[in-house]
């Protein structure tokens, strides 16, 4: 941190304000970014700006990505732009980053340490796992390894309930949406992630793409699930360039809906060959994107629900 105070006193920009030492930033439109108190002692910004000059130093990163509440816009920006002082590579100052994202509340309002009403994640997650194994008893109670399938999808809950809307967006804590079976949720999606795992396994399924009749699968409820499936690509290529996971979230979704309306709509095992073994190729297909975009998002399958 003196290395920084050094650095910047240098630059013939650090200038003093009541007793602290500050850099001026009102050409940039911001207000002053404070580097030391009146007392000597630094603060965050010293710290950050000290952590910028180790990463450049011991990383050679094309993008340093700051993931922290919106709360701290102001202060990322201004951090941002002092280090612009510190010579430091322009490769480096380019590629630092505020992921920024909104607040978690609870129906009650704004969590609050000082007042009591926050919620830890250890908790959060047991009380989770908890929850979604009472569920799984009531809708399956001969289920086996039913704590092992809990757990998958306790966390996938609450893992998809963060990351379904725009990182941006304050979001309301609400069990009960949070571990609904129907809807956009989590298990709705591992839900039918199972289903294509069932029908599989029931087929004895081994994919035959090289060989399949797609004129099969050209009614609207395929071609709504073909559509999908052909957009995975460009759907984590913008999640990598916006940084927002939702997109992935809510493509997972669609993907889940529409395969679901493709098998209430279409008898997957018929006594045509080409057209079981086409339908059967596009259950393939939305299994497995559904389990690698899951896998992306942090999520867990389990194997039956």
């Amino acid at each position: 941190m003196q290395e920084i105070i050094d650095k910047l006193e240098n630059t013939g920009k650090l200038i003093e304000s009541q007793g602290a030492k500050i850099i001026d930033l009102e050409d940039k439109g911001m207000p002053p970014c404070m580097i030391c108190k009146s007392n000597g002692s630094s603060i965050y910004a010293t710290r950050d700006l000290a952590a910028i000059l180790y990463r450049t130093r011991t990383y050679d990163f094309d993008k340093c990505l700051y993931v922290v509440a919106y709360e701290q816009n102001l202060h990322f920006k201004q951090i941002f732009e002092v280090a612009k002082l510190l010579d430091i590579d322009e490769k480096y100052i380019n590629g630092l980053e505020h992921v920024s994202y909104g607040m978690v509340h609870l129906k009650s309002g704004k969590m609050s340490t000082r007042e009591g009403n926050v919620i830890k994640v250890a908790d959060l997650l047991n009380e989770a796992i908890h929850r979604a194994s009472k569920i799984l008893e009531e809708k399956n109670p001969n289920i086996e390894n039913k704590e092992e399938i809990a757990k998958r999808v306790g966390i996938g809950a609450i893992i998809f309930n963060d990351l379904a809307n725009s990182r941006i967006k304050d979001e309301i804590f609400d069990w009960d949406q949070i571990l609904n079976f129907q809807g956009e949720t989590g298990p709705y999606m591992q839900y039918i992630y199972v289903r294509t795992k069932s029908v599989l396994e029931n087929a004895d399924f081994e994919p035959d793409i090289k060989n399949i009749e797609i004129d099969k699968l050209l009614d609207e409820e395929g071609i709504e699930v073909l559509k999908n499936i052909y957009e995975f690509e460009d759907i984590l290529k913008s999640v990598t360039e916006k940084n927002e996971p939702y997109l992935l979230s809510r493509y997972l979704i669609e993907l889940a809906k529409n395969y679901s309306a493709f098998y209430n709509k279409n008898k997957i095992l018929t006594e045509d060959k080409k057209t079981s073994n086409a339908r059967l190729c596009l259950t393939y297909m939305t299994n497995i994107v559904l389990k690698n975009g899951a896998k992306i998002l942090g999520i867990e399958m389990p194997e039956k629900m």
